[in-house]
């Protein structure tokens, strides 16, 4: 296989019997949806839906210094993941840019008494988060493995998934908390479970060994078909997300953009013991935001039917105020819906006169609070 093709999931070859459009997402051929998005992203919303994300980077890091490892090398503190929990957390650079966003699982079980931990890194910079902690190793008892060929990655979302996933595990699902893992079997098939997601709504990704990927696939298509489960594509888990408020790497987290610029400041552990990688910056990036706050990451609404996309401007008063980081149609709205970042004069929800430049016209825009929807609990 030449490098140019994109690589393929275990489960390639079900998607396209499926009939599924695929895409080149991050070197990896995806599907992209098998129908209608909407029908996709409502079945989620609504009852469940079934995800292949094995395009997602898996690193294992071990050792007697693993913890004090990932305290260095990512901005969170990591030494205080109860084992079985998870935390969400960023890698930034020495400047405080954000290299990725990341879920870093603190694993049941030890590899000769040390603790393992287990990084999720996005498709797109799975490479570049890798080779960051393999050079910020140096000098700790730690090994960082590549294990993104040892998994495929299956999601369950949706009111039903609970449900659906009971019917194929003895795992105590009901004690598993969100943010958290726990290895079990789902349908004789050994899982690590965990109780995480992109898309707003209680669900489950399953992490297991490729050769098993097609067969817990089909189990949990047949329990599911009375739930109302369907096959889902990226297009969906995009809508998913943004009606979430949940921010994608590349739109509304860049290397441009500090955690404290993308108002996720609290993922920053300044209190943690020890120097990390970008502390210095990210000290200086904090303090500036205090004195003076630099755009924020607000919803907007249209009250038309045109579709905002990344990279437009945000206006108001005649000036650029903004700009658009994603936006798509909202099936559970109704109507096209954005995330931008917008001067903070502007961000208040409710905020009048705000518009967005699309070719030349400037389309009224609600400015709300972020997420857009929530599920009730």
């Amino acid at each position: 296989m030449s490098s140019t093709e994109p690589r393929r999931t275990a489960l390639d070859a079900l998607h396209r019997s499926l009939g599924a459009t695929m895409t080149d997402f991050a070197g990896w051929d995806m599907p992209l949806r098998y129908g209608s998005e909407r029908d996709e992203h409502n079945a989620v919303r609504t009852r469940a839906g079934l995800f292949d994300l094995s395009h997602m980077g898996e690193i294992t890091v071990t050792g007697p210094q693993a913890a004090e490892l990932l305290n260095f090398a990512l901005v969170g503190n990591i030494a205080t993941i109860g084992t079985g929990r998870a935390r969400y957390t960023m890698i930034c650079q020495a400047d405080g840019g954000i290299l990725d966003d990341l879920i870093v699982y603190r694993l049941a079980g030890t590899e000769a008494g040390s603790p393992t931990y287990m990084v999720v890194a996005n498709a797109s910079n799975a490479q570049v988060v890798l080779d960051a902690l393999v050079d910020r190793a140096a000098g700790f008892d730690a090994e960082v493995r590549d294990d993104r060929d040892a998994y495929a990655l299956l999601a369950v979302q949706g009111p039903e998934s609970p449900g659906i996933l009971k019917s194929l595990t003895d795992a105590d699902l009901d004690g598993l908390k969100y943010y958290a893992g726990l290895p079990g079997e789902v349908a004789g098939v050994p899982a690590l479970i965990a109780r995480t997601g992109y898309t707003g709504e209680d669900g489950f990704e399953l992490f297991v060994k490729p050769e098993h990927a097609v067969e817990l696939w089909q189990a949990l298509t047949e329990a599911g078909a009375g739930a109302g489960l369907v096959p889902c594509g990226l297009s969906c888990r995009d809508t998913l997300r943004l009606e979430a408020g949940m921010p994608l790497y590349g739109h509304e987290l860049t290397t441009s953009l500090t955690p404290f610029d993308a108002g996720l400041g609290r993922v920053v552990k300044f209190e943690k013991e020890g120097d990390f990688v970008g502390r210095e910056a990210l000290t200086e990036a904090a303090a500036k935001a205090e004195q003076n706050p630099p755009r924020v990451l607000v919803g907007l609404i249209a009250e038309g039917r045109r579709v905002p996309r990344a990279g437009y401007q945000v206006v108001a008063d005649g000036r650029v105020v903004g700009e658009i980081t994603s936006g798509a149609p909202s099936p559970t709205l109704g109507r096209p819906i954005a995330m931008a970042y917008v001067d903070a004069a502007h961000a208040a929800p409710g905020t009048a006169g705000v518009g967005v430049d699309i070719r030349g016209s400037h389309e009224p825009y609600e400015v709300v609070a972020l997420p857009f929807y929530k599920r009730k609990k």
